[in-house]
């Protein structure tokens, strides 16, 4: 079966049963989400991290059987990162076929919240609406995506040889998780990240992120008997605030925001040093460069003061590539013969999908869970969404298990 756009995607009835197969399974796909969203998972106690990331190893050699290979990288402060490989099934692991690369599939296990609030906010299923901690970013993109798997094994679908890479510090940065993303996405066809979904649509562009510190350091005197001897970094950094806010350029998505802004001692003293902490948001490399070249200028105002700007990129842009236009229209289509809309979108956040995109991968963001507030109290996912979407991950992977499909992605 071809789609609109020429796609080989199986079997017309693959994607009806699957579909079906996952809403008979619903209940235990749910209690698989209890279990995990009971237990805190603070990106900054690293027991706790360690303590989930061996469950989870645990009930994903149960659901998916043993790993074919398996790599655990000390994350130091931060959580480990935990790296499973899983050969394909039928297909060409059959052999009736060349064999296909594997698809890379990324999830982070750290979530915002600090030990404790489990207890407080429990999971709990209201209607359709599933709440705890962490639940839509992101721990229901990997149930999820564990039950679209267990879905081809149970229907003996094809799919593809899978990499899974699970990180413990996506919401601090993926410091120590990022070259093991990247050496882990060396030579697959595709990348599947779990992220929530924005307003049910996939993310086919993420902003890079820019982490950044300029310190204004000054001479100290007394503000009232020596106010002349003095050289204030707080009027230094005021200065830089300004400029660094009239980089901010809306037509091109890039912003710049001054979050943390601190400096002196007492009132009375001309403050010697003061820092201002920014964050800065780019949709292209274009701008990327603009927003270096501005920081590299940066001056002090008064000779006797001095500045320096210490940070990074934190992720690069993730631009919408045509790989990634092909993937979104794989499971765009897929998702149409089901008769539901898969839209896609651009949005302001980054993750470890940035990394990946970078090399040239074809990455579908956002295909974890249909809900609403990530890193807010209200936070919660759609059951029937987590239905559709573990069927439709499931399908993606069913495509990606043809030589046919794959080859469609590098097409030029």
């Amino acid at each position: 079966m071809n789609d609109r756009s020429g796609h080989d995607t199986g079997a017309p009835g693959d994607c009806a049963a699957l579909r079906a197969w996952v809403a008979d399974h619903r209940t235990d796909m749910l209690d698989d989400l209890r279990r995990y969203v009971d237990t805190d998972t603070p990106s900054d106690d690293k027991g706790c991290l360690d303590a989930m990331l061996a469950r989870l190893e645990r009930w994903l050699t149960a659901s998916l059987g043993e790993p074919a290979a398996r790599r655990r990288v000390d994350g130091g402060e931060h959580g480990d990162v935990l790296v499973l490989d899983w050969p394909g099934s039928g297909g060409a692991a059959a052999g009736d076929g060349p064999e296909v690369p594997p698809v890379l599939l990324l999830c982070h296990y750290d979530t915002v919240w600090e030990k404790g609030t489990v207890a407080a906010r429990p999971f709990a299923i209201e209607g359709d609406r599933a709440s705890g901690p962490g639940i839509f970013d992101m721990k229901a993109g990997l149930v999820q995506a564990v039950w679209a798997l267990r879905g081809l094994a149970a229907l003996g679908l094809p799919r593809p040889p899978l990499r899974l890479v699970l990180n413990g510090d996506e919401e601090t940065g993926s410091p120590a998780s990022r070259p093991v993303i990247e050496a882990a996405a060396r030579g697959v066809s595709a990348a599947l990240v779990f992220e929530a979904s924005a307003d049910a649509a996939v993310k086919t562009a993420r902003k890079g992120v820019g982490l950044f510190r300029v310190t204004a350091t000054g001479v100290e005197a007394h503000a009232g008997l020596d106010p002349a001897k003095g050289v204030s970094a707080v009027d230094e950094i005021a200065r830089v605030v300004l400029s660094l806010h009239a980089l901010a350029d809306p037509a091109t998505g890039t912003s710049v925001n001054v979050g943390v802004l601190a400096g002196g001692t007492r009132r009375n003293v001309t403050a010697g040093r003061a820092v201002a902490d920014i964050d800065v948001r780019v949709a292209n490399q274009a701008e990327a460069d603009r927003v270096d070249e501005a920081l590299a200028a940066l001056h002090p105002h008064h000779p006797g003061a001095s500045l320096e700007v210490t940070g990074e990129w934190n992720r690069p842009v993730m631009e919408r590539t045509p790989g990634i236009a092909r993937l979104y229209g794989l499971a765009r289509d897929l998702a149409a013969e089901q008769g539901w809309e898969l839209r896609e979108c651009a949005v302001g956040g980054a993750s470890d999908g940035n990394f990946v995109a970078t090399l040239g991968v074809p990455v579908l963001d956002g295909l974890g869970a249909v809900g609403e507030g990530a890193h807010a109290r209200h936070e919660y996912v759609s059951v029937a969404g987590m239905v559709e979407r573990a069927a439709l991950a499931g399908w993606l992977c069913r495509a990606l298990a043809l030589p046919d499909t794959v080859a469609s992605l590098r097409a030029a």
